[in-house]
This record gives structure tokens, C-alpha cells and sequence, in this order.
């Protein structure tokens, strides 16, 4: 899809510049839920990025914009410290030509900075509206150690030096929520509200250290295929969201977020399937909340992402075609499922505890182990905690930490069924947020 250059495209372009600049103080590398965030916020991360039934700041908007009712006037901001360590290990490769080293190597830069930004204003006691800035998600690698013995080539992982690929995504979100009192039914539904978050996305994404690919006759278009900087992208999508809260403190909410459909990347159009394209998959997430005592809430939230909707994130590398084609090779990534858990407590007056688990159903098949060494998304569990301490009515510090276990994969080299091939990463991330409440 390709965005006007003028008219709507301008005011899509001056966003990007906003994004770029707040988002993009450091390429995200999220490579947690595949490549989503876990989370939207210090609130959210602490709690394993539950939160679709139970909103209680400004950036919940970017997990359902239904929750900004009742929400006070507030502003967030957040900055985090995200550590990915990726690696891969391939041994037992009987070609003398070979694409991919039998070596371990690890990728480079391991810190990340990842700010996000957001507000709330109560236009009554019924509605609210919000906007909000955040990284949507990303993927960074970076390989410069190896040595594979391609017949061409200057070593490297893929015989052309420092391999990987860097990959940000952005959204401004502009959201609108409202309670309907008219659909309450005392003692059946005591709440219910709706929101819609239109949405302007932004992506960047550079890819080094392929050209053998094109070499040896992969790519529709090898000029366009690796080694032309970073590329970006604009686009739009939208995010759709319900809240309702039932008898016994029990709420429920669903938030949906719509493919976005993004400009394509003409540099990397010998890369992505579709002559570059790659839009950002749909997403729901449906959480049930609880409070059996005023000062205890858990969260349970479901969410799925439809990643194989998208051909140059779902097609397989074994895809008839070339990269860049319309029916191309690509990561293989399959559609996944999202368990979450979260918990908080209030402390006290001032101090609020929180805590999560989530467990992710890691996209890749072992087949497809190849061209994810460039994106090694096999996370699967997240642990999550954090406090929030209120210094007075309008200043709230949070600090939130996740780690994520090492998880690794194992499968056959498509081109080299004698070579075995190993990704493998852990993750930690630290979260600082401040809330000013006006």
C-alpha cells in the first residue's frame, strides 16, 4: 500500500518526524512477543502487560483505548533500559561452500533505550481523550564475528561481513473513549465503555550483510535485497476496545488492533515478499480482572497475533518464488498465543506492589531456523514485577524490571540439511515511569 505524498501523506510524514524523534533515542529490539512489546508503560510492564480489563493511567490507551473513562487527568512518561542477548551455534555442515559458519556467534549492542509518552484529559464524566507515543515493537542484530567459506564473499556470518537487520516501529495514537449508560443493568452490567484509538505508524528498517543470498540467485531484486541503509515506512491503523464491569468486582475487556497498512520499503524490495511490503499484523488481547479485597486486583489476559497474516513475516523460507516476490521466502513466523498473568497490592497509602508471568507460544518452527538468526524471536516466558510509590496527589514514581530465560531452538539448515543450527537469547529490561496528575 502506498501512502499519499501529499494531503494525508504530509500529515503522516510530520508525525513520523515527531515519532522518530522521541521513539527512536534507540532502535527497539523487543523480540519478546516475536517482535510486540510486552508492555505499554511502567504499569503495564510490571504486570506482564495485563491490563485489557483494568486501566489505570494515561498509557493504558495503547492496550485499550476504552479504559481512558474515568481515568484522571495525567500525564506518562517512561523510559526503558532493554538488554536482549542473542546468539546462534551451528555445527556439522559438510559443504565446502558454506552460507552460515560452524561457529558460535553472538550479536552485538545489548543495551537499548526505549521512551514512550502519553496523556489523558476527562472531557466529562463520561468521556475522555488521550494521545500517545510508543514503541509498537522492533528487531536488532547485529553479527560481525564468523567465518563462513562461501565460494564469494568476505567472511562473515553470511559471507558478507557484518550481518543483521535493524527494525523500529512507532505509533502516535489519538483516542477517544466513552461510557454508555444507557447498556447498564444494575446487578448485570455496572459498566461499560468504548474506544477507538486511530493510529499514524512509522517504521525504519535496515538489513546488512546479504548480498550472497543474491549471489546465489535468491532475491527478485539483489540491488534492493541488503547494504542500503535505513529505510522508512509510514502508515495507518487503528486500535477498537470495551470495558464492562460485572457484579462481584469482576471487569472485562477486549481490545483489538487493526492490520496496519504500511508503505512499503523500496530499498528492501528484494528482500520482503510483496516488492517490499510490510504491514504491521493484527492483534487482540481479552483480560478478566478481579478484586476479591480492596487492596488485592489479579489480571488474567489472552492475546494472539496474527503474524502469518503479513507474507514477509509469515511465508516460509521454502516459499515458491524469490525474496521480494509476491509469494517470496520469508521468517515462517507462525501465529501466536499470549498467556498472561498479573497481580498488584496495595501496600499502603503510598506504596503499590505489582507482579506478572506470561508465557508465549514463540512463533518459529525448528525448519525455519535459518533466516531467523537474523530475528531469533524464541522467548517464551517473561517475569515481571515492580513498585509505585505516590509522592503526593500529583507525582507518582514507578520502577518496573522483566527478565525473560534463556530459550533456544534448534533445526536443519533448509540449504544444508547436515548443519545443525541453534538460536538462543535472554532478555532483562528495566523500566523507569513518572505520572503527573493535573
Amino acid at each position: 500500500m502506498k501512502i499519499p505524498q501529499n494531503g494525508a501523506g504530509g500529515a503522516v510524514s510530520a508525525a513520523a518526524v515527531i515519532l522518530a524523534g522521541l521513539v527512536a533515542t534507540g532502535t527497539p529490539a523487543q523480540a519478546t512477543e516475536g517482535y510486540f512489546q510486552h508492555g505499554f508503560g511502567a504499569l503495564s510492564k510490571m504486570m506482564a502487560g495485563t491490563g485489557a480489563a483494568y486501566s489505570q493511567d494515561a498509557m493504558s490507551q495503547a492496550l485499550n483505548p476504552a479504559g481512558l473513562v474515568g481515568i484522571d487527568n495525567q500525564l506518562n512518561a517512561d523510559l526503558s533500559f532493554f538488554s536482549p542477548h542473542r546468539e546462534f551455534d551451528a555445527e556439522g555442515g559438510s559443504d565446502p561452500f558454506r552460507l552460515v559458519p560452524n561457529d558460535k556467534v553472538k550479536s552485538d549492542r545489548e543495551i537499548f533505550f526505549i521512551p514512550s509518552v502519553a496523556a489523558s484529559y476527562q472531557i466529562d464524566d463520561l468521556s475522555a481523550v488521550g494521545v500517545a507515543l510508543y514503541g509498537n515493537g522492533g528487531m536488532n542484530t547485529s553479527y560481525d564475528g564468523g567465518d563462513a567459506t562461501c565460494s564469494l564473499g568476505s567472511g562473515g556470518v553470511f559471507c558478507d561481513g557484518t550481518a543483521g537487520v535493524d527494525l523500529m516501529q512507532a505509533f502516535l495514537q489519538f483516542t477517544y473513549a466513552r461510557e454508555i449508560p444507557q447498556l447498564e443493568v444494575p446487578g448485570v452490567l455496572e459498566r461499560f465503555a468504548i474506544g477507538v484509538g486511530p493510529i499514524v505508524a512509522y517504521q525504519r528498517f535496515e538489513a546488512k550483510g546479504l548480498s550472497q543470498f543474491g549471489v546465489f540467485g535468491f532475491s527478485s531484486d539483489p540491488s534492493n535485497l541488503t547494504n542500503n541503509g535505513h529505510d522508512e515506512s509510514f502508515g495507518l491503523g487503528a486500535r477498537f476496545g470495551i470495558q464492562a464491569e460485572l457484579p462481584a468486582n469482576v471487569g472485562l475487556g477486549v481490545t483489538y488492533q487493526l492490520r496496519t497498512y504500511m508503505d512499503e520499503f523500496d530499498d528492501y524490495k528484494g528482500l520482503f515478499a510483496e516488492q517490499g511490503d510490510f504491514d504491521i499484523p493484527p492483534a487482540l488481547q481479552v483480560g478478566v480482572s478481579w478484586n476479591p479485597i480492596p487492596e488485592l486486583t489479579l489480571l488474567f489476559d489472552y492475546k494472539r497475533i496474527w503474524y502469518n497474516d503479513v507474507d514477509a513475516v509469515g511465508n516460509e523460507f521454502s516459499s515458491s518464488g524469490l525474496l521480494g516476490d509476491d509469494n517470496g521466502p520469508g521468517f515462517g513466523w507462525e501465529n501466536t498465543n499470549i498467556f498472561k498473568f498479573g497481580a498488584q497490592w496495595q501496600a499502603d497509602e503510598q506504596w503499590m506492589l505489582r507482579a506478572g508471568y506470561s508465557y508465549t507460544d514463540q512463533p518459529i518452527d525448528d525448519s525455519e531456523v535459518l533466516f531467523n538468526i537474523l530475528a531469533p524471536a524464541v522467548m517464551e516466558h517473561h517475569i515481571t514485577g515492580g513498585v509505585e510509590y505516590k509522592l503526593n496527589d500529583n507525582h507518582t514514581l514507578q520502577l518496573a524490571g522483566m527478565f525473560a530465560p534463556e530459550t533456544t531452538l534448534s533445526g536443519r539448515n533448509p540449504l544444508d540439511s547436515s548443519q545443525k543450527i541453534k538460536l538462543k537469547m535472554y532478555q532483562y529490561e528495566v523500566t523507569l515511569g513518572y505520572a503527573w496528575h493535573f
